[in-house]
C-alpha cells in the first residue's frame, strides 16, 4: 500500500523558499490589513499557516481571457506569487502547470479523488450552456460537465472575475452561446470575487481566509466577500470632493480634466460599483483607473456590459440628496432642498465649492507671478 506523501505546511513551504520568520509575519500581517480584520485576528491567521497542511487547488478556465490569472501573478506581494499560487499545490490550471493533454487530466483527476471535499475550486470564466454546451469544450468534455465533476467534491468554490461572476462581456447581449456565470450551475455556494479582472492582493486574501477560518467570508447579497465589495468605489475616491462641489470634466480633453475634476459627467461608474479600487488600487497601490484619468467602468458589477454607454453619464444616480441630482449641482439650492438635504450639508457643497474655486485661482496667481519675476 503506498504511503500517501504529507503535505508541507504554509510556513514550512515559505521557509524551504527562502523567506524568514521576520517575513512570514509580515505577510500575515498584510493579509490581515487588506482582509480589513482587527490585530487580534492576525495571531489567528499566523497559527493557522503554520499548522495547516497547502491546500489542494484545481483552477478551472472557461470563457475568459485569461486576466485573473495575470492579476494574481503579478500581486507585488512576493510570497502572493510563490506560495499562495505558484507553490500551492495547484494541481490543475490549464495556464500555469506544466502538464498537458492525458497528463494534465490525470493531475487533476487524482486531485478530485485523493482531496474529496479539501481542496478549492477556482474557475475563471464564464460557461456557455447553448449548443447543449458544445461552445467550450476540455479534454472531450463541454464545460458544464467538467465544472460539475469538479464541483461536486470541493471545499470551497470561487469565482475569479466578471466572468466567472456574471458573465461580462461573453454574455452581453445578444449572448450568442448563452454565457452563463458558475453560480447558477451549482447548488453549493461560490465567493463571487468580480472585475475585469479582480485585484491580485483581493484574490489572496480570501484564499488566506479560507485557510486561515476554514470557512467562507463574510458574503454581501451577490455572494462578494464585504472585505472588499462592502464600499463604492465612489465613497474612496480622490476626486469625491469635486464631485460634492459639482466640479466635473465635460469631456477628457478638456480644463478641467486637466485639473483632476471628478469624471462623473464622462461615464464614471464609481457610485454604483462596489470594490476596494480606491483603497487597495493597482501595480503595487501606485494607481487605479479613475487615478490615472478613466471613470470607472462598473466591471465589478453585474451586467456591466449591458448598463448603458461606458461614458454615458447616469441617469439617475443611487443615494440620497446631492447625490440624486448630480447633473443640476448649483443651479438650483431649492431643488437640493426638495429632496431632503438639510441646509447644512448644502452650506458644506457650497463651502467645498468656494474653498476649491479659490485654491485654484490662487494658484493661477502663484503661476503668473512666477513668470513676471
Amino acid at each position: 500500500m503506498a504511503i500517501q506523501k504529507k503535505r508541507d505546511t504554509y510556513l514550512q513551504t515559505i521557509v524551504k523558499q527562502g523567506y524568514s520568520r521576520r517575513d512570514f509575519m509580515k505577510f500575515t500581517t498584510y493579509m490581515a490589513a487588506f482582509m480589513g480584520l482587527q490585530n487580534s485576528a492576525i495571531g489567528q491567521i499566523t497559527k493557522a499557516l503554520e499548522t495547516t497542511p497547502r491546500l489542494p487547488v484545481i483552477w478551472d478556465h472557461y470563457q475568459e481571457c485569461t486576466c485573473c490569472s495575470e492579476s494574481f501573478i503579478r500581486s507585488d506581494h512576493p510570497i502572493v506569487a510563490d506560495i499562495i499560487l505558484d507553490k500551492i499545490s495547484l494541481d490543475y490550471s490549464l495556464t500555469l502547470m506544466a502538464a498537458s493533454g492525458h497528463q494534465a487530466e490525470a493531475a487533476k483527476h487524482d486531485t478530485m479523488k485523493k482531496y474529496h471535499g479539501e481542496y478549492i475550486l477556482c474557475v475563471e470564466g464564464s460557461i456557455p450552456t447553448g449548443d447543449d454546451g458544445n461552445y467550450c469544450c476540455i479534454a472531450g468534455k463541454t464545460a458544464i460537465e467538467q465544472f460539475k465533476e469538479a464541483a461536486a467534491g470541493a471545499k470551497a468554490i470561487i469565482a475569479w472575475g466578471s466572468c466567472a461572476s456574471n458573465g461580462c462581456v461573453q454574455a452581453a447581449a445578444p449572448n450568442p452561446t448563452d454565457a452563463t456565470p458558475i453560480h447558477k450551475l451549482t447548488n453549493k455556494p461560490v465567493i463571487r470575487v468580480p472585475g475585469c479582472p479582480p485585484i491580485g492582493e483581493v484574490m489572496a486574501g480570501i484564499i488566506v481566509h479560507v485557510v486561515a477560518f476554514g470557512k467562507l467570508p463574510e458574503l454581501d447579497r451577490q455572494n462578494r466577500p464585504k472585505a472588499f465589495y462592502a464600499k463604492r468605489v465612489h465613497d474612496s475616491c480622490y476626486r469625491r470632493a469635486y464631485y460634492d462641489a459639482g466640479l466635473f470634466a465635460e469631456s477628457f480633453d478638456d480644463e478641467n480634466a486637466k485639473k483632476g475634476y471628478c469624471l462623473y459627467k464622462v461615464g464614471c461608474k464609481g457610485p454604483m460599483t462596489y470594490n476596494s479600487c480606491g483603497t487597495i488600487k493597482w501595480n503595487g497601490g501606485v494607481s487605479y483607473p479613475i487615478q490615472s484619468g478613466h471613470g470607472c467602468i462598473g466591471c465589478s458589477e453585474d451586467d456591466f456590459w449591458d448598463n448603458g454607454p461606458l461614458y454615458q453619464r447616469l441617469t439617475a444616480m443611487p443615494g440620497f440628496g446631492i447625490e440624486a441630482t448630480a447633473d443640476k449641482v448649483g443651479k438650483a439650492v431649492a431643488g437640493a432642498l426638495a429632496v431632503g438635504v438639510g441646509v447644512h450639508a448644502v452650506a458644506s457643497v457650497i463651502a467645498k465649492k468656494k474653498d476649491v474655486s479659490r485654491r485654484i485661482s490662487k494658484g493661477r496667481e502663484n503661476r503668473e507671478n512666477l513668470k513676471d519675476s
